[in-house]
């Protein structure tokens, strides 16, 4: 049964999480790729504040696209997350608490969500426009001129996801790989 939560997370519900828990998350998220993901790490490095306040908050890498009429979210589905690994350890500093993307990331990044007390979550590739029915809300917030990839700031309802690595670095990619691999032996 999936676990019903809240975005942005309490360090309690953070820690709760176990890799492998389902969840449906509501609540307020944001969107950010490559390219804002480097212009947030030179403003970091360049000791200049984010335009957006993500401290304690959820980056969902994503860019839904233009909104069709009469809908709240054009198609919205994860970005390959391994192409954020160079700039989300800095980020988890920052203090970004939970991300969400698909696909396994470094070890780099592991250690930084443990270090940071911060989740990774995966969102099922290839589904755009169902996810785009949990979108409820999208308000660009940064870096317009970036257009599907700019920062926006979603309000979703009950956003399937499943929790990849947990605050304690248990990553469910290496443990399901392991569990199949022990399965057919």
């Amino acid at each position: 049964m999936a676990l019903s939560l809240q975005s942005p997370f309490t360090q309690q519900v953070l820690d709760s999480l176990r890799a492998g828990d389902q969840v449906l998350l509501s609540g307020v998220v944001y969107t950010a790729r490559d390219a804002a993901h480097a212009r947030f790490c030179t403003a970091l490095a360049a000791g200049e504040p984010l335009p957006v306040d993500l401290r304690g908050q959820t980056i969902f890498y994503a860019g839904p696209t233009p909104t069709p009429p009469g809908k709240a979210s054009g198609a919205i589905g994860p970005t390959t997350s391994t192409r954020m690994d160079p700039y989300t350890p800095p980020l988890l500093a920052y203090g970004v608490k939970a991300l969400i993307g698909k696909g396994q990331r470094s070890e780099e990044v592991k250690a930084a969500l443990m270090q940071n007390g911060a989740a990774y979550f995966v969102a099922v590739g290839g589904c755009a426009a169902s996810l785009a029915a949990c979108v409820q809300s999208v308000e660009v917030l940064a870096y317009p001129d970036l257009g599907t990839e700019s920062v926006k700031k979603l309000v979703i309802r009950d956003l399937p996801l499943t929790v990849a690595i947990d605050t304690r670095g248990e990553d469910f990619y290496r443990e399901g790989q392991k569990r199949y691999l022990e399965s057919v032996r």
